[in-house]
């Protein structure tokens, strides 16, 4: 076989998937596209201009050739905080092909946690967008790596070192399990840990998913709210369209409903991925201000469970089936997920091909079906470890299965439904209450945008649900409303379930990719 090839037998489901004893993944991703006449095509669109894959080729080699100039050894770490924009691809491909191994950053991190990860990286290099420079700067003169500099605005930026870089760079030697890049998980329940993530990763997700789950073509255009340093918007907007052959449309800035539709009218997009509570304020906006969404041909949802309440309102507004899934920073992407031919409102839907699930109580015995556990998962994107934490990856990884941290039940077709984090799951009476299930019942009421769900003690110290709520309205806030909403969950759901307290809000603690952190309400 020839270096840095991977073969795709599809003759079987999933498809087979073979690498070069000589494999560095920037080659297939990257490369690839020149050889197969894909050159003169955009690969990236952004409010700046366009770049074909010719331009990305050539600047990836530039970047890579830029890192080499710097000193620096094989493996060293190369730290991204770089916005969404087309030198993210640069300084991340280049830096895989030169032998380097980029760690890309949630720029929405203050000085703190960015010098926690540039320190704990050992990173060599740190190059960010001069837009972050205000908590960079703080935390690069707490760290100081040997070399850092803005993406670009000064003689020394990396534009300009690229700019002086040769245009051809010959890939360095890998192999397909060779650590190839890391992510920082977001640290929300302690401090943040570094995944360390193979050449053949992206291969996996982007096959698996992209090709095999969605049916991604070349023709696809792909438009991502959750920006490129999560796992989530990595696969959406940058490996999956590069897989194929297709177009990625990036934007830098906080996506609103009103951006995401203008940007949505003006690019059409084939693909837009989000999270759930975007696609509800999307939604919200939709109702009061009409959108053109005529060229989405799928929506995909992960980060949190995606009501079915929402699918179905979605459904009726749009015309268009919100494809919920599953993915975590440690597995890379999808490895749960609904299909467009095959979507089951309120569940995360059925695996992944390439993807093994075990679903297990607190002895890590199999639970039968229908019934909550522990999620376990197998496959071929499953990090190696966490960087310089051994206990907590034997803590979190036993023969290839991985602790995901979430409770799942899976029912007798297959389709698997998330019932919170493990860590939220209520006991109410000695029985299990999922936070998800009143969650979903609560934003089903006509007046109600969000909820989160957690556990309180009463008087006797007994747990039961908390309900915190943001209104569509919030003038509609009363204490009638808050006793409405209670008979609502016990119409619905078992009586036990129904939130005893019901607290109007303003917002909710999130995480950056839109996650309720539900901790902080515990708090």
């Amino acid at each position: 076989m020839t270096a840095n090839t991977v073969i795709v037998d599809t003759s079987n489901s999933p498809a087979k998937l073979a690498f070069a004893d000589r494999f560095n993944v920037a080659v297939p991703f990257i490369d690839r596209h020149l050889d197969e006449g894909r050159g003169d095509k955009i690969a990236i669109r952004d409010d700046d201009g366009d770049t074909t894959y010719a331009q990305l080729a050539t600047a990836v080699n530039r970047a890579g050739n830029a890192l080499m100039d710097l000193g620096l050894a094989p493996g060293d770490r190369v730290i991204l905080a770089i916005k969404d924009c087309p030198a993210f691809f640069f300084a991340f491909w280049g830096a895989i092909k030169a032998g380097f191994v980029p760690v890309p950053v949630n720029t929405l991190l203050r000085a703190k946690d960015l010098q926690f990860i540039i320190e704990d990286s050992g990173a060599a290099c740190s190059i960010w967008s001069p837009e972050y420079a205000a908590e960079m700067g703080p935390a690069l003169a707490g760290a100081d790596p040997a070399h850092h500099f803005p993406t670009e605005g000064e003689d020394g930026s990396f534009a300009a070192r690229m700019a002086s870089a040769e245009p051809d760079l010959e890939a360095a030697p890998a192999t397909a399990e060779d650590d190839c890049f890391w992510l920082y998980t977001s640290g929300s329940t302690g401090t943040p840990k570094g995944a360390v993530h193979a050449h053949r990763d992206m291969v996996v997700t982007s096959q698996y998913y992209g090709v095999e789950t969605l049916g991604i073509t070349a023709d696809d255009i792909h438009f991502s709210a959750a920006k490129l340093f999560f796992a989530y918007g990595l696969g959406n907007a940058m490996t999956l369209p590069l897989w194929t052959g297709g177009q990625s449309v990036l934007f830098a800035g906080r996506p609103t409903p009103d951006i995401m539709a203008d940007h949505i009218e003006r690019y059409r997009p084939t693909h837009y991925y989000a999270v759930p509570t975007l696609f509800a304020a999307q939604l919200h906006a939709l109702e009061s201000k009409g959108a053109d969404f005529s060229s989405l041909r799928v929506c995909v949802s992960a980060g949190e469970p995606l009501p079915a309440s929402l699918f179905a309102r979605w459904r009726e507004h749009t015309g268009l089936t919100i494809l919920d899934g599953i993915g975590t920073t440690e597995i890379l992407h999808i490895f749960i997920g609904n299909r467009p031919d095959d979507a089951k409102p309120g569940t995360s839907g059925k695996l992944v091909p390439g993807y093994e699930a075990r679903i297990v109580d607190d002895n890590d015995q199999a639970v039968a079906t229908g019934e909550i556990g522990n999620l376990l998962i197998r496959g071929g994107s499953v990090t190696s470890r966490y960087w310089n934490q051994p206990e907590r990856t034997a803590a979190a990884i036993t023969d290839g299965w991985i602790r995901t941290g979430d409770s799942y039940f899976q029912d007798d077709d297959g389709y698997f439904t998330c019932c919170g984090r493990s860590d939220d799951m209520l006991k109410v009476g000695g029985i299990w209450v999922s936070p998800v299930e009143i969650e979903a019942r609560l934003v089903s009421h006509d007046a109600v945008l969000e909820a989160a769900v957690i556990g309180r003690p009463d008087d006797e110290e007994l747990i039961k649900p908390e309900a915190f709520i943001i209104l569509k309205n919030s003038d509609d806030a009363s204490d009638e409303l808050a006793e409405a909403l209670k008979t609502f969950c016990q119409e619905e759901l078992a009586r036990y379930k129904y939130p005893r307290w019901v607290h109007f809000v303003d917002e909710l603690p999130k995480t950056a990719t839109g996650k309720i952190q539900r901790f902080k309400l515990r708090g």
